[in-house]
Protein backbone atom coordinates (compact mmCIF):
# COMPACT_ATOMS: atom_id res chain seq x y z
CA UNK A 1 0.00 0.00 0.00
CA UNK A 2 2.65 2.76 0.63
CA UNK A 3 4.79 1.62 -2.47
CA UNK A 4 1.38 1.85 -4.34
CA UNK A 5 0.39 5.55 -2.77
CA UNK A 6 3.66 7.28 -3.22
CA UNK A 7 4.42 6.13 -7.38
CA UNK A 8 0.18 6.21 -8.26
CA UNK A 9 0.35 3.16 -10.15
CA UNK A 10 -0.50 -0.72 -9.65
CA UNK A 11 1.94 -2.91 -8.09
CA UNK A 12 3.08 -6.26 -8.72
CA UNK A 13 3.32 -8.80 -6.73
CA UNK A 14 4.99 -12.10 -6.95
CA UNK A 15 5.07 -15.15 -3.86
CA UNK A 16 2.12 -16.36 -1.39
CA UNK A 17 0.59 -18.07 -4.19
CA UNK A 18 0.56 -15.08 -6.37
CA UNK A 19 2.25 -13.97 -9.69
CA UNK A 20 1.72 -10.49 -10.60
CA UNK A 21 4.43 -8.79 -12.19
CA UNK A 22 4.11 -5.25 -13.10
CA UNK A 23 6.47 -2.61 -13.88
CA UNK A 24 6.81 -2.46 -10.04
CA UNK A 25 6.61 -5.26 -8.54
CA UNK A 26 7.52 -6.47 -5.05
CA UNK A 27 8.96 -9.96 -4.03
CA UNK A 28 10.43 -12.17 -1.71
CA UNK A 29 14.04 -13.44 -2.27
CA UNK A 30 12.20 -16.92 -1.85
CA UNK A 31 10.06 -16.75 -4.81
CA UNK A 32 12.65 -14.44 -7.01
CA UNK A 33 15.08 -17.56 -6.93
CA UNK A 34 12.21 -19.78 -7.97
CA UNK A 35 11.24 -16.93 -10.75
CA UNK A 36 14.37 -15.72 -12.35
CA UNK A 37 14.06 -17.53 -15.34
CA UNK A 38 11.10 -15.44 -16.20
CA UNK A 39 11.72 -12.17 -14.59
CA UNK A 40 15.42 -12.17 -15.35
CA UNK A 41 15.39 -9.56 -17.84
CA UNK A 42 11.94 -8.14 -17.13
CA UNK A 43 13.54 -4.73 -15.10
CA UNK A 44 16.04 -2.49 -15.11
CA UNK A 45 16.75 -1.47 -11.69
CA UNK A 46 16.67 -3.83 -8.58
CA UNK A 47 16.61 -3.19 -4.88
CA UNK A 48 17.64 -5.53 -2.65
CA UNK A 49 16.23 -4.79 0.59
CA UNK A 50 18.02 -6.42 3.63
CA UNK A 51 20.69 -7.58 0.88
CA UNK A 52 23.12 -8.78 3.93
CA UNK A 53 21.01 -12.32 2.63
CA UNK A 54 21.86 -11.89 -0.69
CA UNK A 55 25.21 -13.58 -0.59
CA UNK A 56 23.64 -17.34 0.56
CA UNK A 57 23.86 -19.57 -2.50
CA UNK A 58 20.88 -20.15 -3.59
CA UNK A 59 19.91 -15.72 -3.39
CA UNK A 60 23.22 -15.13 -5.45
CA UNK A 61 22.21 -17.33 -7.96
CA UNK A 62 18.97 -15.55 -8.27
CA UNK A 63 21.22 -11.94 -8.64
CA UNK A 64 23.33 -13.23 -10.83
CA UNK A 65 20.36 -14.37 -13.17
CA UNK A 66 19.06 -10.73 -13.00
CA UNK A 67 20.42 -8.53 -15.68
CA UNK A 68 18.67 -5.49 -13.98
CA UNK A 69 21.87 -2.91 -15.07
CA UNK A 70 21.08 -0.10 -11.73
CA UNK A 71 21.16 -2.37 -8.30
CA UNK A 72 20.56 -1.03 -5.31
CA UNK A 73 21.43 -2.70 -1.77
CA UNK A 74 20.08 -1.66 1.59
CA UNK A 75 20.68 -2.85 5.16
CA UNK A 76 21.97 -1.66 8.51
CA UNK A 77 24.00 -4.77 9.11
CA UNK A 78 25.80 -5.60 5.73
CA UNK A 79 28.74 -7.58 7.84
CA UNK A 80 28.35 -11.55 7.94
CA UNK A 81 29.56 -14.07 10.31
CA UNK A 82 30.45 -16.20 7.15
CA UNK A 83 32.79 -13.25 5.60
CA UNK A 84 30.15 -13.68 2.44
CA UNK A 85 29.35 -9.91 2.95
CA UNK A 86 32.92 -9.73 0.37
CA UNK A 87 30.06 -10.89 -2.21
CA UNK A 88 27.76 -7.75 -2.06
CA UNK A 89 30.39 -5.86 -4.32
CA UNK A 90 30.26 -8.51 -6.81
CA UNK A 91 26.66 -9.27 -6.58
CA UNK A 92 25.20 -5.29 -6.52
CA UNK A 93 28.16 -2.96 -6.53
CA UNK A 94 30.50 -1.15 -4.55
CA UNK A 95 29.29 0.64 -1.49
CA UNK A 96 28.35 4.33 -2.05
CA UNK A 97 26.70 5.73 1.39
CA UNK A 98 27.35 4.58 4.70
CA UNK A 99 26.22 6.11 7.81
CA UNK A 100 26.19 4.24 10.93
CA UNK A 101 23.31 4.01 14.18
CA UNK A 102 25.25 6.86 16.37
CA UNK A 103 25.28 9.61 13.61
CA UNK A 104 21.46 8.74 12.77
CA UNK A 105 20.06 8.85 16.76
CA UNK A 106 18.39 12.09 17.01
CA UNK A 107 17.56 13.01 14.07
CA UNK A 108 16.42 10.51 12.37
CA UNK A 109 16.79 7.51 14.86
CA UNK A 110 15.93 7.64 18.68
CA UNK A 111 18.15 8.39 21.11
CA UNK A 112 19.14 5.71 23.00
CA UNK A 113 21.37 3.97 25.57
CA UNK A 114 22.36 0.64 25.89
CA UNK A 115 23.18 -1.04 29.33
CA UNK A 116 25.06 -4.72 30.20
CA UNK A 117 23.89 -6.43 33.45
CA UNK A 118 25.77 -9.27 34.71
CA UNK A 119 23.03 -11.50 36.95
CA UNK A 120 24.85 -13.46 39.74
CA UNK A 121 24.03 -16.82 39.79
CA UNK A 122 22.36 -18.46 42.98
CA UNK A 123 24.53 -21.29 44.62
CA UNK A 124 22.51 -23.90 43.42
CA UNK A 125 22.42 -22.61 39.95
CA UNK A 126 26.05 -21.81 39.69
CA UNK A 127 26.71 -25.73 40.70
CA UNK A 128 24.31 -27.12 38.24
CA UNK A 129 26.23 -24.82 35.85
CA UNK A 130 29.50 -26.08 36.66
CA UNK A 131 28.80 -29.76 36.75
CA UNK A 132 26.93 -29.98 33.38
CA UNK A 133 29.88 -27.73 31.72
CA UNK A 134 32.51 -30.10 33.59
CA UNK A 135 30.72 -32.75 31.66
CA UNK A 136 30.37 -31.37 28.05
CA UNK A 137 34.15 -29.98 28.35
CA UNK A 138 35.64 -32.74 29.50
CA UNK A 139 34.17 -34.85 25.99
CA UNK A 140 35.01 -32.18 24.06
CA UNK A 141 38.78 -32.43 25.31
CA UNK A 142 39.04 -35.99 25.29
CA UNK A 143 37.82 -36.20 21.55
CA UNK A 144 40.07 -33.41 20.53
CA UNK A 145 37.78 -31.14 19.35
CA UNK A 146 38.18 -27.17 19.23
CA UNK A 147 34.82 -25.51 19.42
CA UNK A 148 36.56 -22.80 18.08
CA UNK A 149 37.35 -24.05 14.56
CA UNK A 150 34.61 -23.35 11.78
CA UNK A 151 34.06 -27.00 11.89
CA UNK A 152 33.89 -27.32 15.87
CA UNK A 153 30.14 -27.35 15.90
CA UNK A 154 29.49 -29.83 13.59
CA UNK A 155 32.19 -32.22 15.03
CA UNK A 156 30.37 -32.36 18.29
CA UNK A 157 26.99 -32.98 17.29
CA UNK A 158 28.45 -35.86 14.89
CA UNK A 159 30.47 -37.76 18.00
CA UNK A 160 28.01 -37.10 20.67
CA UNK A 161 25.55 -39.66 18.63
CA UNK A 162 27.86 -42.04 18.89
CA UNK A 163 28.18 -42.85 22.49
CA UNK A 164 26.04 -42.65 25.86
CA UNK A 165 29.19 -40.28 26.91
CA UNK A 166 28.63 -38.44 24.01
CA UNK A 167 24.71 -38.36 24.51
CA UNK A 168 25.23 -36.79 27.69
CA UNK A 169 27.79 -34.75 26.89
CA UNK A 170 25.27 -33.18 24.52
CA UNK A 171 22.42 -32.98 27.51
CA UNK A 172 24.82 -31.73 29.58
CA UNK A 173 25.75 -28.81 26.84
CA UNK A 174 21.97 -27.98 26.70
CA UNK A 175 21.52 -28.40 30.32
CA UNK A 176 24.61 -25.75 30.99
CA UNK A 177 23.24 -23.03 28.11
CA UNK A 178 19.79 -23.18 29.24
CA UNK A 179 20.97 -22.35 32.94
CA UNK A 180 22.99 -19.05 31.21
CA UNK A 181 20.44 -18.43 28.73
CA UNK A 182 17.10 -18.70 31.38
CA UNK A 183 18.50 -18.88 35.00
CA UNK A 184 15.80 -17.77 37.45
CA UNK A 185 18.23 -15.60 38.95
CA UNK A 186 17.73 -13.85 35.49
CA UNK A 187 13.81 -13.90 35.05
CA UNK A 188 14.20 -12.32 39.00
CA UNK A 189 15.78 -9.10 37.87
CA UNK A 190 13.85 -9.17 34.93
CA UNK A 191 10.87 -8.92 37.16
CA UNK A 192 12.33 -5.63 38.25
CA UNK A 193 12.66 -4.04 35.10
CA UNK A 194 9.37 -5.05 33.89
CA UNK A 195 7.80 -3.26 37.26
CA UNK A 196 11.07 -0.44 36.04
CA UNK A 197 9.17 -0.38 32.62
CA UNK A 198 5.53 -0.92 33.30
CA UNK A 199 4.29 2.51 31.30
CA UNK A 200 6.89 1.73 28.60
CA UNK A 201 6.48 -0.61 25.61
CA UNK A 202 8.73 -3.35 26.30
CA UNK A 203 10.22 -5.88 23.64
CA UNK A 204 11.87 -9.09 24.99
CA UNK A 205 14.30 -11.13 23.10
CA UNK A 206 15.23 -14.92 23.58
CA UNK A 207 17.69 -17.32 21.83
CA UNK A 208 15.40 -20.32 21.92
CA UNK A 209 11.67 -20.79 21.83
CA UNK A 210 12.07 -22.67 25.34
CA UNK A 211 12.71 -19.52 27.72
CA UNK A 212 10.35 -17.18 25.31
CA UNK A 213 7.25 -19.24 26.54
CA UNK A 214 8.79 -19.62 30.17
CA UNK A 215 8.82 -16.15 30.08
CA UNK A 216 5.36 -15.63 28.63
CA UNK A 217 3.91 -18.25 30.93
CA UNK A 218 5.53 -16.81 34.47
CA UNK A 219 4.83 -12.87 33.24
CA UNK A 220 1.44 -13.47 31.25
CA UNK A 221 2.50 -11.90 28.24
CA UNK A 222 1.82 -12.71 25.03
CA UNK A 223 4.93 -14.37 22.55
CA UNK A 224 5.82 -14.43 18.99
CA UNK A 225 8.04 -17.46 17.61
CA UNK A 226 8.05 -18.90 14.30
CA UNK A 227 5.29 -21.04 15.20
CA UNK A 228 2.83 -17.98 15.56
CA UNK A 229 0.43 -18.41 12.96
CA UNK A 230 0.28 -15.07 10.91
CA UNK A 231 -3.26 -14.03 11.82
CA UNK A 232 -1.98 -14.63 15.69
CA UNK A 233 1.14 -12.80 14.65
CA UNK A 234 -0.65 -10.12 13.65
CA UNK A 235 -3.28 -9.45 16.42
CA UNK A 236 -0.30 -9.10 19.05
CA UNK A 237 1.28 -6.59 16.68
CA UNK A 238 -1.63 -4.90 16.69
CA UNK A 239 -2.12 -5.14 20.25
CA UNK A 240 1.22 -3.93 21.08
CA UNK A 241 1.19 -0.61 19.08
CA UNK A 242 -2.47 0.40 20.49
CA UNK A 243 -1.25 -0.30 23.74
CA UNK A 244 -3.35 -3.65 24.44
CA UNK A 245 -0.07 -5.21 25.52
CA UNK A 246 3.16 -3.50 26.45
CA UNK A 247 5.30 -6.38 26.36
CA UNK A 248 6.31 -9.19 23.93
CA UNK A 249 8.13 -11.67 23.93
CA UNK A 250 10.08 -12.92 21.21
CA UNK A 251 13.26 -15.28 19.92
CA UNK A 252 14.65 -14.23 16.23
CA UNK A 253 11.30 -13.76 14.29
CA UNK A 254 11.24 -10.00 14.98
CA UNK A 255 14.84 -8.59 14.55
CA UNK A 256 14.05 -7.56 11.07
CA UNK A 257 11.01 -7.17 8.47
CA UNK A 258 8.75 -5.22 11.26
CA UNK A 259 8.19 -1.55 12.14
CA UNK A 260 7.64 -1.15 15.89
CA UNK A 261 7.76 2.56 16.39
CA UNK A 262 5.68 2.83 19.86
CA UNK A 263 8.68 -0.32 21.26
CA UNK A 264 11.18 2.34 23.26
CA UNK A 265 12.59 -0.69 25.57
CA UNK A 266 14.45 -3.83 24.63
CA UNK A 267 15.65 -6.73 26.71
CA UNK A 268 18.36 -9.42 25.30
CA UNK A 269 17.80 -12.31 27.75
CA UNK A 270 19.83 -14.49 25.75
CA UNK A 271 21.21 -14.61 22.29
CA UNK A 272 23.99 -15.87 19.62
CA UNK A 273 27.53 -14.26 18.88
CA UNK A 274 26.15 -12.60 16.04
CA UNK A 275 26.82 -9.00 16.08
CA UNK A 276 24.02 -8.50 13.38
CA UNK A 277 21.75 -10.39 15.50
CA UNK A 278 22.71 -7.85 18.43
CA UNK A 279 22.21 -5.10 16.27
CA UNK A 280 18.84 -5.92 14.45
CA UNK A 281 17.47 -6.16 17.90
CA UNK A 282 18.23 -2.68 19.37
CA UNK A 283 17.25 -1.16 15.76
CA UNK A 284 13.78 -2.71 16.63
CA UNK A 285 13.43 -0.20 19.16
CA UNK A 286 15.20 2.77 17.73
CA UNK A 287 12.09 4.14 15.06
CA UNK A 288 11.61 8.04 15.74
CA UNK A 289 8.29 8.81 17.20
CA UNK A 290 8.14 12.08 18.94
CA UNK A 291 10.89 12.64 21.61
CA UNK A 292 11.18 9.26 22.62
CA UNK A 293 14.40 7.84 24.30
CA UNK A 294 15.05 3.96 23.96
CA UNK A 295 16.86 1.68 26.77
CA UNK A 296 18.84 -1.46 25.40
CA UNK A 297 19.47 -3.86 28.29
CA UNK A 298 21.15 -6.98 27.85
CA UNK A 299 21.47 -9.34 30.84
CA UNK A 300 24.13 -11.69 30.90
CA UNK A 301 25.02 -14.54 33.62
CA UNK A 302 27.98 -13.78 35.25
CA UNK A 303 31.19 -15.99 35.18
CA UNK A 304 29.48 -18.47 32.20
CA UNK A 305 30.69 -18.76 28.77
CA UNK A 306 27.56 -15.89 27.77
CA UNK A 307 30.21 -13.42 29.10
CA UNK A 308 32.04 -14.12 25.94
CA UNK A 309 29.65 -14.15 23.52
CA UNK A 310 28.05 -11.31 25.13
CA UNK A 311 31.64 -9.62 24.09
CA UNK A 312 31.83 -10.98 20.43
CA UNK A 313 28.17 -9.65 19.69
CA UNK A 314 28.83 -6.45 20.79
CA UNK A 315 31.65 -5.20 18.52
CA UNK A 316 29.83 -3.03 16.71
CA UNK A 317 29.69 0.86 16.58
CA UNK A 318 26.56 0.92 18.24
CA UNK A 319 27.53 -0.22 21.23
CA UNK A 320 30.98 2.31 21.72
Amino acid sequence: DLIRSSFGGEVGVIGGGEYRPAPITVTTYDSAHLHMDNLGARFGLVVFDECHHLPGDAYAIAALSCLAPYRLGLTATPERADGRHDQLNHLIGPEVYRCDVGDLAGDYLAEYSVEQILVELSPQERARYEQNRGVYLQFIRSQGIRMGRPDGWSQFVIRSSRSAQGRAAMKAYQAQKHLAFAAPSKLNYLEHLLVKHRKDRVLLFTERNQSAYEISRRFLVPVITHQTKVTERSAILEGFSKGVYGVVATTKVLNEGVDMPEANVGIVLSGSGSVREHVQRLGRILRKQGDKRAMLYELVASDTSEESTSTRRRDHVAYN
